[in-house]
């Protein structure tokens, strides 16, 4: 178990991360949102033991970690970090690289590289040099390689940012499921919902180095806390109460409002067409809504809203 105590970080005297707490039981996977500078990869950083706390302790197991200030080489051998920049070897094979912490002795050493590959998709490069990879497979090679040492902690950060879009969903999906078979914890600070709301147990969000939310997954995407939480998933509208009957302020995103015969008067501005449905952006009253439409409307046409 992962528990992080009032911790807080500061570069060159400007705090990035304050008072952060929280705790990761085994085998959860966790996701760290917010925009770009509010601190996750620092978080990550601080966990791993590449950067020092300036308050605050980090406790595995209940037993603390000490960071870079007491150890040179940083990390812990039940933890593994898969950064932005990858530590890959580039004029070795890929088979080399997912098992250069694995002993030679091992019985099974090259059926367990090979597993680890087909959770990433690299089997069929198991003989290529590195260094003739692109990023996106060098990415994945990287996740197989911090997988062959067996951690209890997996931290990530933006783990498929460099992988083909049409790759994301299978590579997700085995590797989540990786995890969970091996009920191995993951942290994992990313920008993109598609790695959150299918694969997560808990998100974690971030703002100016605080933690604003931690709940389940579900409760952070169903009942944001504020516009800054809701809109890291998708595009919110802000509802005061009274706007369409509604007796409270709403958050809602735009497949939680509809097109309707009667309702709040709205102008069409555009339609952006999305593949099954369109996205369709209306003007009133000087408020901008956001709505779900299986057809594309002409700029400039009259709809009525109304809350599903």
């Amino acid at each position: 178990m992962l528990q992080l105590v009032d911790i807080d970080f500061a570069f060159a005297k400007a705090k990035t991360l304050k008072n952060i707490s929280l705790q990761l039981e085994q085998g959860a996977v966790v996701a760290v949102m917010g925009e770009s500078g509010c601190g996750k990869s620092t978080l990550l950083n601080l966990i791993y033991g590449i950067l020092q706390p300036d308050t605050g302790k980090i406790l595995w197991n209940g037993k603390e970690l000490l960071g870079p200030d007491h150890h040179l080489v940083p990390g812990h051998p039940m933890m593994k970090y898969v950064p932005q920049e990858f530590d890959l070897m580039p004029y070795t094979t890929v088979f080399e690289n997912v098992g250069e912490h694995l002993s030679i002795q091992l019985d099974d050493r090259a059926q367990t590289i090979h597993r680890l590959l087909e959770v990433v998709e690299m089997e069929t490069y198991a003989d290529r040099k590195v260094k003739t990879l692109s990023g996106g497979q060098k990415q994945r090679v990287a996740i197989a390689k911090a997988l062959a040492q067996q951690p209890q902690l997996l931290l990530l950060d933006e783990p498929f940012s460099h992988v083909d879009n049409f790759r994301k969903n299978t590579l997700r999906r085995r590797l989540f499921k990786h995890l969970k078979d091996e009920n191995i914890s993951a942290l994992i600070a990313t920008h993109d919902r598609d790695d959150v709301l299918s694969f997560t147990d808990e998100t974690i969000i971030m703002r100016a180095g605080h933690i604003v939310d931690h709940r389940s997954t579900r409760e952070v995407y169903h009942d944001p806390k504020d516009v800054y939480g809701a809109t890291l998933f998708d595009d919110i509208n802000v509802l005061p109460s009274g706007v369409m009957s509604n007796t409270k302020d709403l958050l809602l995103y735009p497949h939680q409002l509809e097109i309707a015969n009667a309702g709040y008067e709205s102008l069409v501005v555009n339609s952006y067409f999305k593949g099954k449905s369109y996205l369709i952006e209306c003007k009133s009253a000087e408020r901008t809504f956001w709505v779900k439409s299986q057809k594309e409307l002409s700029n400039s046409s009259i709809v009525y809203l109304k809350i599903k």
